[in-house]
């Protein structure tokens, strides 16, 4: 009993944590890290000839970016399951953050393969987008990840109605799983890391299924339950 009742008021502990008021500010702080070091780094190693990134600074920095836009989707996603465990429930606005955060990530992702990369080729770029799978998905991804950031705002919420906009913002769901592909084909070797993010989108979309199943069986098992 004793051991049940600590783990009861245990669980009501971690249930009743508040939102630090610093929290939302160093949350956008640090998600920012990222893009300044690798900027920083790209500038040094171009310019300076450095080596933060390797011997290909470009095509390296590039790899960086995409790699954090994985994550900050996969942040965004591990909002929801995170939130039903703890009853953390000032978690869900930072869903958005997380969401913006990879869209823009994304785009700097992108725009380092375009101008620094292939430096605006037209030929190159057709090429790519053509004959490159990996390249095809991750555009894939960019293009359905551009509503999404577009109807972010509340307005949007309001405009488009709730159950709209819901369905719509569920493109994050093949957008991470294409972001995980877009990774997995442009790795040459080793794909430790793909498989590792592959892993993580899986068993946060899972937890969705799962919960989607109980809630559907619910009403079925209360009427089972309730019949003479």
């Amino acid at each position: 009993m004793r051991d049940a009742e600590g783990i009861r008021e245990s669980d009501l502990t971690i249930r009743s944590i508040r939102e630090p008021k610093w929290f939302p500010a160093v949350l956008i702080v640090l998600c920012c890290v990222p893009a300044v070091l690798a900027s920083g780094a790209m500038a040094s190693d171009i310019i300076a000839h450095t080596r933060y990134f390797g011997s290909n600074p470009v095509k390296e920095g590039e790899h960086f970016l995409g790699e954090w836009t994985l994550r900050f989707i996969i942040a965004s996603l591990a909002v929801t399951p995170l939130r039903q465990v703890t009853g953390w429930n000032w978690l869900a606005k930072h869903r958005r953050t997380f969401g913006l955060f990879a869209f823009g990530y994304l785009m700097l992702h992108w725009l380092t393969y375009a101008l620094l990369d292939v430096q605006l080729n037209r030929g190159d770029l057709v090429k790519d987008l053509t004959k490159r799978p990996y390249i095809m998905i991750g555009m894939a991804a960019l293009l359905l990840m551009i509503p999404l950031a577009l109807t972010s705002t509340r307005n949007s919420i309001r405009r488009l109605g709730g159950k709209r906009w819901n369905r719509l913002h569920m493109l994050i769901y093949p957008i991470a799983i294409l972001g995980v592909i877009h990774f997995w084909l442009g790795v040459k070797k080793d794909i430790t890391d793909p498989l590792l993010y592959g892993v993580c989108v899986a068993a946060l979309l899972g937890w969705r299924v799962v919960r989607w199943w109980s809630r559907r069986e619910a009403p079925h098992a209360a009427t089972l339950a309730g019949a003479p």
